[in-house]
């Protein structure tokens, strides 16, 4: 008998005609395993290697019946991806069964398929709460301050005082009474006894300039050379505001300029329609509001002078709330009593001021003060001026 030699990957398997015939001999005293009914045993060990490693076919080799053990389930085959495998096994043998969950496929065709699926409770509805903001087609018109004046008087949930009286001070210039828009004529500076001018219709008069300190220089003078001259726009004497372009003999009120169209410049010049260059301009000033400190330079000691000159007038001053009545007057012999290091008190002094009411929160009244003499010293009286009661006088010996 020969001997038989496997050589595979470095492994050597000698069989002989002995180990044979004791193998036979095994078989005959070993019980064997039951023979499969769907694969007869091979005559020879079939011998399987790759990479070091072999796989044998337990069912073709005879096993020693020591222990009673279940049998052994065959390996198990997974299918592929997106299937699920199932393993049939034999008649004798267990049943077991793989499912494999396919996983989600990303697909990149649109963002609302990126996101994850929601989460759907059992037994409960979800909705999406959307705000939806609806704004009405055309043009929206704030309301003026004269419509929210009155819808506040009709809540009755603020407190105002009744309206001043009327302010019948005219413009020298304009002929306009009372305070102009801060962004047009301005405020009204006083030039003499009664002469009120607009801040802006005496600025942008020819003669004027207004120096570091705020005066402005030349008002009388411009408005001497105003009367004697006619406006283009509403021919009423008192223009002062001329176009600054040579030969051209158009002058306007300041009010008047602004109506016209006229173009202003930052160097307090104007230019009429007739010459201003199209379009915009670098140098142009669209906004005239003035918050500095301006005043017109005058002579006040000229001015005191025809106070006393004009005597008795209804009024002659008016600063803010105060209103100035008459100056009144000192003899020689009161002067060491009637004055102090840092005022007179002349007798006949006059003045009223509208000032917040002592008897009600949200109301204004008159007080009228007034010096007089008693017994060779001053007396200062207020009387309290207040509609539905009676004046109520108050006296002292000091203003204070």
């Amino acid at each position: 008998m020969k001997d038989i030699v496997f050589c595979s990957n470095n492994c050597f398997v000698l069989y002989s005609a002995a180990v044979q015939a004791k193998n036979s001999e095994n078989k005959e005293s070993v019980p064997t395993l039951p023979q499969s009914p769907m694969k007869e045993r091979p005559p020879k060990a079939f011998h399987q290697y790759s990479n070091n490693i072999s796989t044998l076919d337990v069912h073709c080799l005879p096993q020693l019946q020591e222990k009673v053990s279940p049998p052994s389930s065959p390996p198990i085959m997974f299918p592929p991806a997106f299937e699920a495998a199932k393993v049939e096994a034999k008649p004798d043998e267990l049943k077991v069964t793989v499912k494999l969950k396919p996983r989600l496929k990303a697909i990149h065709s649109s963002l609302e398929d990126c996101r994850p699926p929601s989460k759907k409770w059992k037994g409960m509805k979800w909705k999406k709460w959307s705000i939806q903001i609806v704004i009405p087609k055309g043009s929206f018109k704030p309301p003026c301050e004269e419509e929210i004046d009155e819808f506040l008087k009709k809540l009755g949930t603020t407190l105002k005082p009744d309206p001043v009286p009327k302010d019948y001070r005219k413009c020298c210039f304009c002929h306009e009474e009372g305070d102009g828009l801060t962004d047009g004529p301005a405020r009204l500076l006083n030039l003499d006894l009664d002469l009120w001018v607009h801040l802006n219709c005496a600025l942008w008069s020819t003669e004027v300039y207004e120096t570091q300190a705020g005066a402005l220089i030349n008002v009388e003078l411009a408005l001497r050379r105003g009367l004697q001259m006619k406006c283009m726009f509403c021919h009423k004497m008192g223009a002062t505001s001329g176009c600054h372009r040579l030969r051209c003999t158009n002058i306007y009120h300041f009010t008047c300029a602004i109506k016209a169209q006229c173009m202003f410049f930052k160097d307090k010049t104007m230019l009429c329609p007739m010459h201003k260059p199209k379009g915009t301009h670098e140098q142009e000033l669209s906004y005239f509001a003035v918050f500095r400190r301006v005043y017109v330079q005058r002579d006040e000691v000229r001015q005191i002078a025809s106070i006393v000159q004009r005597g008795e007038r209804d009024h002659t001053f008016r600063v803010g709330s105060l209103i100035f009545h008459t100056v009144g007057q000192l003899l020689p012999q009161q002067m060491q009593a009637f004055h102090s290091s840092k005022a007179l008190f002349p007798v006949g002094y006059e003045a009223s001021r509208l000032y917040w009411s002592m008897r009600y929160a949200n109301r204004r009244c008159r007080y009228l003060c007034s010096i007089e003499e008693k017994d060779g010293l001053p007396l200062f009286v207020i009387k309290v001026v207040e509609q539905g009661h009676e004046d109520l006088v108050l006296t002292d010996t000091t203003p204070k």
